[in-house]
C-alpha cells in the first residue's frame, strides 16, 4: 500500500478484460481506475487519499451534501461505464479498504456470493417504479366503486353516494397501500427480481408529492418494452395512483456482496 492511500471499490466483473478500457476512467478523487484480479474476479478500484476518504473525515464529508453528489456522480459515472461493457455487480458508495490485499480477501471470502449475484444481473437491468398518490383522486375512485357495489336503487343513492365517500376519506391510507401493494406485485410478473424500497423522505427528495411505492426491479433486457408497458397499464388501471418510471440503472439494489470495509 502507497502511504497515505486506501482503496475505494467501485464494482465487480467476470474478468479482467482489456486493461486499455479504464485508461480514460477517473474514479471519486480524479485517481485513475484499475484492477484487482482475484481467480477470475476483477474488483474496479481506485487509489484515493485517506486524508480524505478515511474513515473519519469521510464521515464528515458524507454530511456535506455538495460534496456527496458530486462523489456519487462520480463514483456511478465508474459503475456506469463498467455496466455498459458487460456484467457488473455495484458496491455501494464509500467502500473503502487499507489495501489491495483487502479487497483480494473480500474477493475470496464473497466468491461464490459475487458470482451468484453477476449470474443474476447478466443480460439485466435495473429500473425503478414509483406511485404517487393523489388523496382527492383515490378517495373519489374509492367512493365511486363501493357506491356502484352497493347496488342502491335511485332513492337511497345519495346516502349511499356519502357514506362512501366518508368511509373513503377514512381509508385513503389503507386503500393506497393495498393499490401499492398490488401494483408491484403484478410488476414482479414482468420481472426477474424486485424490491420495494423505503419511501424517500420529501425533505430529501424536494418533493411534495405522496409517494406511495418505492420499487426497484431486475429486468431482461430484452422484456423492458414488455415491462415499460405493464406500467403504463397499471397507471391507467389505478385512478388516483400516477406511475413514474426511471431507469435505466446500474443494477446497486440487486447486488447483495457487501461487507464491512476493512
Amino acid at each position: 500500500m502507497t502511504e497515505g492511500l486506501g482503496v475505494w471499490l467501485y464494482a465487480v466483473t467476470p474478468r479482467c478484460g482489456d486493461a486499455a478500457e479504464l485508461d480514460e476512467l477517473t474514479g471519486v478523487a480524479g485517481e485513475p481506475v484499475r484492477t484487482v484480479v482475484v481467480d477470475g474476479l476483477t474488483a474496479i478500484v481506485g487509489s484515493v487519499p485517506l486524508e480524505v476518504f478515511g474513515e473519519q473525515p469521510l464521515r464528515a464529508h458524507l454530511e456535506d451534501i455538495d460534496w456527496l453528489e458530486g462523489t456519487a456522480r462520480a463514483h456511478d459515472a465508474v459503475v456506469s461505464a463498467m455496466v455498459r461493457r458487460g456484467p457488473t455487480v455495484p458496491l455501494r458508495l464509500a467502500t473503502v479498504f487499507l489495501d489491495d490485499d483487502r479487497v483480494r480477501e473480500l474477493l475470496s471470502e464473497r466468491r461464490v456470493d459475487f458470482a451468484a449475484a453477476l449470474e443474476l444481473v447478466s443480460g439485466r437491468t435495473e429500473w425503478g417504479v414509483k406511485a404517487y398518490g393523489d388523496r382527492a383522486a383515490l378517495t373519489a375512485a374509492v367512493a365511486e366503486a363501493r357506491t356502484a357495489s352497493e347496488g342502491k336503487g335511485a332513492g337511497a343513492a345519495y346516502l349511499a353516494r356519502r357514506r362512501a365517500q366518508l368511509s373513503a376519506q377514512e381509508s385513503v391510507e389503507r386503500d393506497a397501500a393495498q393499490r401499492a401493494e398490488e401494483i408491484h406485485n403484478r410488476l414482479l410478473r414482468h420481472a426477474a427480481a424486485g424490491r420495494r424500497q423505503a419511501l424517500t423522505d420529501p425533505a430529501l427528495s424536494g418533493r411534495r408529492d405522496w409517494l406511495v411505492l418505492n420499487g426497484t426491479y431486475l429486468v431482461d433486457d430484452d422484456h423492458t418494452d414488455e415491462f415499460a408497458s405493464a406500467v403504463t397499464v397499471l397507471g391507467d388501471e389505478f385512478p388516483g395512483i400516477r406511475l413514474e418510471l426511471t431507469g435505466p440503472w446500474p443494477p446497486y439494489s440487486f447486488a447483495g456482496v457487501e461487507r464491512e470495509p476493512a
